[in-house]
């Protein structure tokens, strides 16, 4: 197919964009470049790539293009607390414009970067499905589940649209994130040989590899439409559900010489769910995760060793919230994110 790829430079887009390029598909990418210069390693060989913030799409910039997918956004919660405006502006209005926008070009799939966040606090007692009760909790969050509820009524015959629930993602990137929780853990841990969790460790988190995800979106793109349209989908493994505090140990298993210390100054995270992969796994026959957390682990130990991570690039150059506000003290973007003219 030709696909449209919305931030396809950033940390899933540049893991995306060569996974569904492997898969034979042709890629265009639209991109605001707000972070295409945070690089870990060699630079990453990117597709061809439209400079565009995904507000001032329009209808040609999707014309020709027989599947669309939008992983384009503002992406953690403390970003979206700080800047709620911002996050409504960018992930909830101008991603279901995008939407509208594709299927009066034509775009007959939708494939759209969802969250495992929007359940917010749930049981933890059982894995949730996707026919769970939505509790968002912040202004992420509640930015996707506005941003499903309209894919779902758009959707008909010509136009198919599928939201994707992400697990939270781990795993390497050349354009990393270390504001992600494993991400976090195993580049403090390299760095200081501290292993620090500020909560009380107890909240549940679903993680995936970059690489699964990517995976899941490519084999989406071929699925029936009967099956998957107008339907959302969590996309992970149930191995994967484990508490902070799991986590934190997989990091001290990983780095050698690590010592763990779970502070709990931060309070308790009401932030606490487990969630049920089936689904995705029954609409994707033969799919299934390949990465577990510590395989994950070990393999960001040996990338960030061996590309010469740094202190001073882990919590200014992968820290999203980091960029963003040291490019607008610079005078380089403006209050709304767009480049200062």
């Amino acid at each position: 197919m030709r696909v449209l790829l919305t931030g396809n430079q950033g940390y899933l887009g540049t893991v995306m964009s060569g996974a569904l390029q492997a898969a034979g598909h042709e890629v265009t990418g639209l991109d605001s470049g707000l972070f295409a210069e945070q690089v870990l390693g060699p630079a990453p060989a990117d597709p061809p790539t439209r400079r565009r913030d995904v507000r001032d799409v329009q209808e040609a910039d999707l014309d020709g293009f027989e599947a669309a997918i939008h992983l384009a956004a503002l992406s953690n919660d403390p970003l979206g607390s700080l800047e709620p405006e911002r996050t409504y502006a960018i992930n909830r209005d101008a991603s279901t414009r995008l939407a509208r926008l594709a299927k009066q070009a034509g775009v007959r799939r939708f494939l759209y970067a969802s969250t495992c966040s929007v359940y917010g606090a749930a049981d933890t007692t059982v894995p949730v499905t996707e026919d769970a009760p939505l509790a968002p909790l912040t202004p992420y969050a509640i930015s996707k589940v506005s941003v499903e509820a309209e894919l779902a009524r758009l959707a008909d015959a010509d136009f198919v649209p599928t939201s994707l629930r992400n697990a939270t993602a781990f795993g390497f990137s050349p354009r990393l994130r270390a504001d992600i929780v494993l991400n976090n853990l195993v580049g403090h841990a390299v760095l200081t040989s501290r292993v620090r969790v500020l909560s009380d460790g107890t909240p549940w988190r679903p993680l995936v590899h970059a690489a699964d995800v990517a995976e899941a979106f490519t084999r989406m793109l071929d699925a029936d439409p009967a099956v998957v349209g107008a339907r959302a989908f969590n996309v992970g493994d149930e191995t994967n559900n484990l508490t902070v505090a799991q986590i934190a140990e997989i990091v001290v298993d990983a780095v050698p010489g690590a010592t763990l210390e779970i502070t709990g100054e931060a309070g308790p995270d009401p932030r606490s769910y487990r969630v049920d992969f089936s689904a995705l796994r029954a609409a994707l026959p033969g799919f299934r995760c390949r990465w577990s957390a510590a395989d994950g682990a070990r393999e960001l130990v040996d990338a960030y060793t061996r590309h010469g991570l740094t202190t001073e690039g882990f919590d200014h150059d992968f820290v999203r919230l980091a960029v963003l506000q040291r490019q607008r003290g610079a005078g380089r973007l403006d209050d709304a994110f767009r480049p200062a003219a």
